[in-house]
């Protein structure tokens, strides 16, 4: 366990802040099929951008963190996606939301490497995963604020309300500029870096499942206002049930983040992918308050193997923490963007439900690649960390 956690938890409030942006898209995409007539697919692209924009630029942040201590001041990250994001509902042109939605994951992508490396290295492994999932739930809470924050923006003024929320993030951003430091590498504690080099092999097979994991969370987010919407439910009502989903996440992942320490982690994060997918079938295949449990038992579910396996990563390669964090929280999610593409063009080609069945084969297809990981098993075989993959 960490001797303080406030340092952590101070992390975790800067997270929640810098993530409230990150599913205002999602939450907006109803209005932009229906008054500006994009396509599933057109959509869809909009949050494929955001996420390929942050994933490529996070892993080379983690790098640069890793070798020379750089870091970009929480604030102007926050103001940053605060603005570009708060001004997608003004903007007529198409490509013009493409751009400013781009610059948005820019913000959104300095952030998190530095940050999570530096809980890496406040953190030893028996706590591991508790003490990565009080991070990740600042992320996930300001994640689960955020479709309400913008369904009420444009619930009250349409699409051009949206940039009232502008206000709250720019606000914060400069608070977070007066009481925060600036970065520096020297605040940074140092990790030896192992004499043995990281699994590579490990690293790669667990970022690949985490893509398709990524896929299977960034496209229930997407289209599920949508699929709610078409269901009846209005706007408002459909992004406050998201965010409900995205609430029972938040206590999924402590859950997850605790037994992992005590079971281990490869063995949750495989009963967990298992355990997620009759939920989201019979949200499909169901309606009313059935649907509804099922939903949530979903989003508990899946998003309780999100901080156990970036724990995993950090075991896997020590030395490497904002590297792996970036790679994490980066490339594996700009996997899962591409995948929210992929499903809205089934959904235009066929059904918007037949698109979604896409969402379980994702996880279908991570377990074995999560299993393929040579990482040990705690419960069932006792062992070390493999030293070269």
């Amino acid at each position: 366990m960490t001797a303080d956690t406030k340092p952590v938890w101070g992390l975790s409030a800067a997270h929640l802040v810098t993530d409230l942006y990150s599913p205002v898209l999602p939450a907006i995409l109803p209005l932009l099929i229906a008054e500006q007539g994009y396509s599933f697919f057109l959509a869809g692209l909009i949050v494929t951008v955001y996420n390929l924009t942050s994933s490529f630029v996070q892993p080379l942040v983690g790098w640069v963190f890793d070798t020379r201590g750089f870091a970009v001041h929480i604030g102007t990250s926050v103001a940053i996606s605060a603005f570009f994001i708060s001004i997608v509902g003004l903007l007529n042109n198409y490509y013009l939301v493409l751009a400013s939605v781009a610059v948005a994951a820019l913000g959104h992508a300095f952030f998190h490497p530095s940050a999570l490396g530096t809980v890496s290295r406040l953190t030893r492994d028996a706590s591991r995963g508790r003490i990565t999932s009080y991070f990740v739930i600042g992320g996930n809470l300001g994640y689960a604020i955020g479709p309400i924050c913008a369904g009420v923006a444009v619930g009250l003024m349409g699409l051009p309300g949206l940039v009232i929320l502008a206000v709250p993030g720019i606000a914060i951003a400069a608070v977070l500029r007066r009481i925060l430091p600036a970065p520096d590498r020297d605040a940074v504690p140092e990790t030896p870096v192992p004499a043995a080099r990281p699994s590579y092999r490990a690293i790669v097979l667990l970022v690949a499942a985490s893509g398709l994991r990524a896929w299977a969370i960034f496209g229930s987010v997407a289209y599920l206002p949508t699929v709610l919407t078409l269901r009846g439910i209005d706007l408002v009502t459909a992004n406050l049930l998201v965010s409900g989903m995205l609430m029972f996440g938040v206590v999924g992942q402590v859950v997850g983040g605790t037994l992992s320490d005590r079971y281990g982690r490869k063995e949750f994060t495989i009963i967990g992918l298992v355990a997620a997918i009759p939920p989201f079938a019979v949200f499909l295949t169901t309606g009313g308050i059935v649907s509804i449990a099922a939903l949530m038992v979903f989003g508990f579910i899946l998003w309780s193997t999100f901080a156990v396996t970036v724990a995993m990563a950090h075991e896997i390669a020590p030395g490497n923490v904002g590297l792996v964090s970036g790679l994490m929280l980066g490339l594996a999610v700009g996997v899962g963007g591409m995948g929210v593409a992929a499903t809205g063009w089934i959904a235009d080609m066929t059904t918007l439900t037949l698109g979604l069945m896409t969402i379980p084969l994702a996880i279908a297809l991570a377990i074995p690649l999560f299993l393929a990981v040579p990482y040990p098993w705690k419960s069932l075989l006792r062992g070390r960390l493999p030293s070269r993959g």
